[in-house]
């Protein structure tokens, strides 16, 4: 895969640059090319480009693109279950070591603010007064 990619980049900088070459011969303003009776005269380019040349660089940027796309990394799954599970099983992972150190967990700052509630300390406490019968202190 590879090596196929490498030689569409070739490929496409190849045609690139020589269909720059061939832009770069044409005379510059030899002759006016005819008005377009499709566009308007306020957008009209007024370019006179062959037709080998616009083809050309349409070859060469779909072969880079293709280059491109098929030399990039593949990419990896995005797994946040696994990165919260893991959060969530190690206390030394919550705690944040300092500012701009790896680890932590980034919203530990929210779960640590007064005033936030618990929901998995508090489902621990009614499965105990569960267990209890109902007997005891009440679960605020």
């Amino acid at each position: 895969m590879g090596l196929s990619a490498n030689v569409l980049n070739i490929l496409g900088l190849v045609f690139l640059s020589h269909a720059s070459y061939e832009h770069s011969l044409l005379p510059s303003a030899a002759q006016a090319p005819p008005q377009s009776s499709i566009l308007p005269s306020v957008i009209d380019p007024n370019i006179n480009l062959p037709i080998d040349v616009v083809l050309e660089t349409i070859v060469s940027v779909l072969l880079l693109c293709a280059g491109v796309v098929l030399s990039s990394p593949d990419l990896k799954p995005i797994q946040w279950n696994v990165w919260a599970g893991r959060l969530e099983r190690s206390k030394d992972a919550r705690q944040i070591k300092g500012f701009g150190q790896g680890g932590g967990n980034p919203y530990a700052a929210l779960e640590e603010r007064p005033g936030f509630l618990d929901i998995r300390a508090k489902r621990k406490e009614f499965a105990a007064w569960v267990k209890d019968g109902g007997q005891g202190d009440k679960v605020q």
